[in-house]
Order: structure tokens, then sequence, then C-alpha cells
């Protein structure tokens, strides 16, 4: 069943990849037309305000630019540890191609001259060279933990960096038990957390698995979070995204 919102002001947005296109109508006002989640929507702009390539700048941070930009090769088990230590160079390949790629597109994106729509531009691209350089930084980390002494992270997540590149393994299994047993605490079963963490402490390869959880996990986080904005503060852009139309009709499919 399809429900029809039209409104002269603004509706929440979607977020979503789309397709947009323009129409002239009366009145100076444009046709833009673009789609999110689970609606068609048409928007009307005032083209003596706003230019379509403006608009399209800002459709494409908020929704192209607002996720996962490169490929994942997220590090759980012992087989993914040998796939990205043998595959590490083709990896690092593929990322900068996408890199190099995507940066071009982004850099050379237009916004409406509007501060919101400035800033966000200079956020995404703020995030965008952090989460190529953590990328990148990750996948060289299993193959040699002691690179990440150079991270551009390392104020910020010092205490994991130190622990995995430090030649005192001690350092590194006190830190694993420690950040297991935190982790445990919020777990539905807290004693298989501290079990399978006791299996992999006596397995040959226990090294490994401190490195799963200390730079897939520890180090990552810590580092992915450190540029992140808060993801409370996205959906005012949204509503102002959605004001840019002087009237806004939405064709949405029921949930």
């Amino acid at each position: 069943m399809k429900k029809i919102l039209f409104t002269f002001s603004l509706a929440l947005s979607v977020i979503v990849w789309g397709q947009k296109k323009t129409t002239k109508t009366n009145n100076n006002l444009v046709l833009y037309t673009y789609q999110t989640f689970n609606c068609d929507n048409k928007g009307y702009f005032d083209a003596g305000k706003y230019k379509k390539e403006e608009i399209d700048g800002v459709y494409q941070l908020l929704y192209q630019f607002n996720g996962a930009l490169f490929d994942n090769h997220t590090v759980f088990k012992l087989s993914d540890v040998d796939d990205v230590r043998k595959n590490k160079n083709i990896y690092l390949q593929q990322l900068e191609k996408q890199y190099q790629e995507k940066k071009k597109e982004l850099y050379g994106i237009q916004v409406i001259n509007l501060p919101e729509w400035k800033n966000l531009h200079q956020e995404t691209i703020r995030i965008f060279e952090n989460e190529y350089q953590l990328k990148k930084e990750d996948l060289i980390a299993y193959s040699d933990p002691a690179s990440l002494k150079n991270s551009q992270f390392y104020g910020t997540c010092k205490e994991y960096i130190d622990a995995v590149s430090s030649p005192d393994k001690q350092k590194m299994y006190t830190l694993w038990k420690n950040f297991v047993e935190t982790k445990s605490k919020n777990n539905a079963s807290p004693q298989s957390v501290i079990d399978k963490f006791n299996a992999q402490f006596n397995d040959p390869r226990k090294d490994d698995y401190a490195l799963i959880q200390l730079v897939g996990f520890g180090f990552y986080n810590c580092a992915n979070e450190s540029f992140r904005p808060d993801p409370n503060d996205e959906g005012t852009l949204y509503e102002k995204f959605d004001q840019i139309f002087a009237k806004l009709k939405q064709d949405c499919d029921e949930p």
C-alpha cells in the first residue's frame, strides 16, 4: 500500500542512495526528484536561490558519502588473519585505488554556499581521510603490529598500540585478558566469554587471537570513534535538506 505525503516545508529524510532529475515548473520553481529508503521524493526549489549542481552535491554528502567508503576486510577468526597477511599488498592496492577515485569525486563536489553545507563538506572530507588512514593501518598491523607506533591515532589509542607492539608479550596478554573481561560483563553469558578466552590463551596461536581482539576490535573501534560525528546530530541536516524545497511531496511504501 502506498502512502502519499505532501508538505510545504520539510519532511524527515531517510538515508539511502538515490537518483535525481530536475524539471522547470511555474513561478521559477524547479522540480527535483530523488529516492530515499522507501520513498520517491519530488521537491520544488527556487532556481533563483539554488543551483541543481549544488543540491546534487549536498545530496551526495548526505547519502552517498555517509557510510562505509572502502572495502572491509574485517578480521574475526584465524583464517581472516591468514587472508589479510597473505593478500595484504593486494588489499592495500585496492584501497589506494578506491581512495584516489573517491577523493577526486568528493573534493570536486559543489555545495550550497551556506555554513552548514560548507561545514558538512569539510567534515566529510575529514572523515574520509581518517577512514582511509585507519583502513591502511589496520591491514598492515596484522603483519607488523609495531607499525602502529607511527599511527596517527597513537595519542588516542595508545594503550592498545603499546600492548601489541611491545617486545614484552605479557603486556599484550594482560590487556587482552582485561579487554575480554570487560566485554564479558555486557554479555548474556559472561562465563562463556571467559571460557573462550581461556581456550584461545592456551592455543599455539594465542598471539594471533590477541591481535584479533586488540587490533581488530580494541584499536580499530577506538580510532574509528575518535573521528566519527555524533549520530544524534545527523537528523538536523536531513531536515535542513528538506527545507531547501519550497514544496516537497513524498510517495512512500508502508513499512
